[in-house]
């Protein structure tokens, strides 16, 4: 119990930036959804059993449209391809986790991936048990937020043009906090070199899976430096 508290409050300090942010976006899909018929109930159970952030705005749509399994299937796919290559770069931190796995598979999402991908917690934290608390606030997070922007939309209606804009600002305060934390900044400048290049060749509509591919392979063509690097 001891270790699971200490993980816990090793944890949640660094998950404020994506409880700031995922209350504020769990609001406007909260509202969002409301605005399209559907109730807290529906919010809570989204964000819940689904928990795809980027996704559950897409489902909204989905939800009001003509039953179509094929094109939510292919619209699932396409949105959340780059989990694919999440997946892959945690293989071996997720290896020795046990009973965790499946639930730390489940809830990796862009920001627990981020914040996972950081500086790792103190020699004397269980990693497993850190990891699933990053993972479980994120999520507590996502549906507080959901909830409470059906409730809202429930008693008022606003305009939430622009509001979308905070997943923006999250991943920026989250990319400067490691930055700031690491030594080693050329998987980062990589990372923006590469999708800054893909951005320009394939377009705005297609250059996050491109992007991905090319970040995996220069990073893994780059792996025996930077283990040299990190080892100095």
């Amino acid at each position: 119990m001891n270790d699971r508290i200490k993980a816990l409050k090793a944890a949640f300090p660094k998950t404020i930036p994506v409880m700031t942010g995922y209350i504020f976006l769990g609001i406007a899909f909260g509202i969002l959804l409301n605005a399209k018929g559907y109730g807290p109930g529906w919010a809570l159970l989204m964000s819940l059993l689904i928990y795809a952030g980027s996704m559950q705005y897409v489902a909204v749509s989905l939800l009001v449209s003509a039953f179509n399994p094929m094109a939510a299937f292919v619209m699932t796919l396409m949105v959340n391809a780059r989990h694919l290559f999440y997946g892959l770069s945690m293989l071996d931190r997720f290896k020795s986790t046990g009973k965790l796995k499946p639930y730390l598979i489940f809830g990796l999402t862009d920001e627990t991936f981020s914040v996972l991908c950081g500086p790792e917690a103190e020699r004397d934290v269980s990693k497993p048990w850190y990891m699933f608390w990053v993972t479980f606030l994120n999520q507590c997070y996502w549906i507080a937020g959901s909830v409470a922007g059906a409730l809202i939309g429930t008693l008022i209606s606003f305009n939430t043009k622009g509001l979308d804009f905070v997943l923006t600002a999250l991943f920026v305060v989250i990319f400067t906090g490691q930055w700031q934390e690491t030594k080693e900044h050329r998987p980062a400048i990589v990372g923006v070199a590469v999708t800054v290049l893909c951005r320009l060749v394939f377009g705005s509509n297609s250059f996050i899976i491109p992007a991905m591919i090319g970040i995996f392979i220069c990073l893994g063509a780059m792996k025996n430096k930077l283990d040299r690097g990190n080892d100095l």
